[in-house]
């Protein structure tokens, strides 16, 4: 299991987010999912955008953002669309 931090696209910002929103390691992201994990900081966060999602989504993966396939950045800019303040 790895810290928060060593997960693609995790930097020191995101991840002491993440700690404050109770998502404490890489088991917890994925258990949590991309998704609910964005809305738990978008809570403390407003400015969380798409990017932020994306990051997410490629730290579970274990791949950098700009890898995602289309479809899957599809899903969640629709996701997204319905959640942003």
């Amino acid at each position: 299991m790895k810290d928060l931090s060593e997960l693609p696209n995790i930097g020191n910002a995101v991840a002491n987010q993440l700690k404050q929103v109770g998502i404490l390691n890489e088991d917890d992201l994925k258990s949590n999912g991309a998704e609910q994990a964005w809305l738990k900081i978008q809570q403390i966060d407003e400015t969380a955008c798409i990017n932020k999602l994306y990051a997410l989504e490629g730290a579970i993966l274990g791949i950098k953002k700009s890898l995602l396939p289309d479809e899957t950045k599809e899903t969640l800019r629709e996701f997204y669309n319905r959640y942003k303040k």
